[in-house]
């Protein structure tokens, strides 16, 4: 059965609140230099790892991008 929000410790609505933060901050540096980095500085295609944001991943694919994604400039 799904808890509420109002059956959750403190600890845990804080936890929650950080990751999604933190996950909301990943994908948005990731978007900006998806946007302004050239294609030819990217592993694979752009739209494939813009598209991978859309992606509920707990911050795995930003992640993913800023250490495999981008080429050495």
């Amino acid at each position: 059965m799904a808890k509420r929000w109002s059956d959750l410790s403190p600890g845990a609505r804080r936890a929650i609140i950080v990751v999604g933060i933190t996950e909301a901050v990943l994908k948005t540096a990731a978007a900006i230099d998806i946007k302004r980095r050239p294609a030819d500085q990217i592993r694979g295609p752009k739209w494939a790892w813009a598209a991978g944001l859309i992606v509920n991943s707990a911050g795995i694919i930003p992640i993913s991008y800023f250490v495999f994604g981008r080429r050495p400039a």
